[in-house]
């Protein structure tokens, strides 16, 4: 195999006509300059230089490697060059995946703090759900995924690696002037014969689980993915809702008012990524950053 310290050579001889005055040149011995030679034309296997005199002249194959080495090696520099502006977060790009209402709240603070400390990365985001986005993740489509489950133990992540980041607990959401409005604290069972407007599928399973377990099966009138038509559809009287409070955090609840709910549930919010890309400098600093803006949440 032809390697690019030899090819640093190779040129270095062509260039000054001999091993002593490359050797000058490189910073080494003349010794180290004849070996590496030997090795490379070991590897080509063919003779690539040719004494004449007190020179060196190259052969064929010795002009073909040098009219190729410049280019090369110039690719290789650039490539280096490139890595370590990566390595020292001068540069590089993050592709990450979040669910709504965590775009609307977590990630603008990570990303602008991101942002702040190493101008030279790119982030760019796209909006998805769990289990889509942990698919998106394990396929190559995004470098982190920002996702959440209920209950914990689950070993669907267990090849990923996982970044706790908060326990965004359900509230519920009542019109202004439902009969709870005011109420402190309801329990789920005490809402089991209102019209229920349910979120995305994930939470909307959840949902009917919670209230199965307290005996009722919701009557759910309206299901949207969409945490805003949610809250407007309980702000115009037309239903009550169970929803996280990372979700309300992002809107503004006019015409509702929100709840504690009994038993209390919660939602495990984390980031993940695959174990080698988090060695990435990029993807370890863009992790710190949402780790710091769930702290700050």
């Amino acid at each position: 195999m032809i390697e690019a310290r030899h090819l640093r050579v190779l040129r270095a001889v062509a260039a000054t006509g001999s091993f002593s005055a490359a050797a000058r040149e490189l910073g080494c011995t003349q010794p180290a300059v004849s070996q590496q030679m030997k090795a490379l034309e070991a590897s080509a296997g063919t003779p690539l230089l040719i004494r004449t005199g007190r020179e060196m002249r190259l052969t064929q194959a010795g002009e073909v490697l040098v009219r190729h080495a410049s280019g090369i090696l110039a690719g290789l520099t650039a490539a280096e060059e490139e890595v370590a502006a990566i390595a020292g977060l001068r540069a590089g790009r993050v592709r990450l995946v979040s669910f709504p209402s965590g775009s609307s709240t977590l990630v603008p603070t990570a990303l602008a703090a991101l942002r702040a400390a190493h101008p030279g990365t790119r982030v760019s985001l796209v909006e998805a759900e769990p289990p889509r986005s942990i698919e998106m993740l394990r396929e190559g489509d995004c470098d982190i995924a920002l996702a959440f489950r209920y209950g914990a133990g689950q070993a669907e992540w267990d090849d990923l690696v996982v970044r706790p980041l908060l326990a965004d607990r359900l509230v519920g959401l009542v019109p202004e002037g439902h009969r709870l409005a005011g109420a402190g604290s309801v329990g789920i069972a005490e809402l089991a014969d209102e019209s229920w407007i349910a979120g995305c599928p994930r939470c909307r399973r959840q949902l009917v689980d919670v209230c199965e377990e307290a005996g009722f099966t919701p009557r759910i009138d309206f299901a949207t993915d969409d945490y805003p038509a949610v809250v407007g559809l309980v702000g115009a009287g037309l239903g009550v809702a169970v929803l996280p409070e990372l979700a309300i955090e992002s809107v503004r609840p006019k015409g509702a008012r929100t709840v504690a709910v009994e038993p209390a549930v919660e939602r495990e919010i984390v980031a993940l990524t695959l174990p080698d890309l988090a060695q990435v400098p990029t993807v370890a600093a863009t992790l710190d950053e949402l780790i710091r803006a769930a702290a700050r949440a």
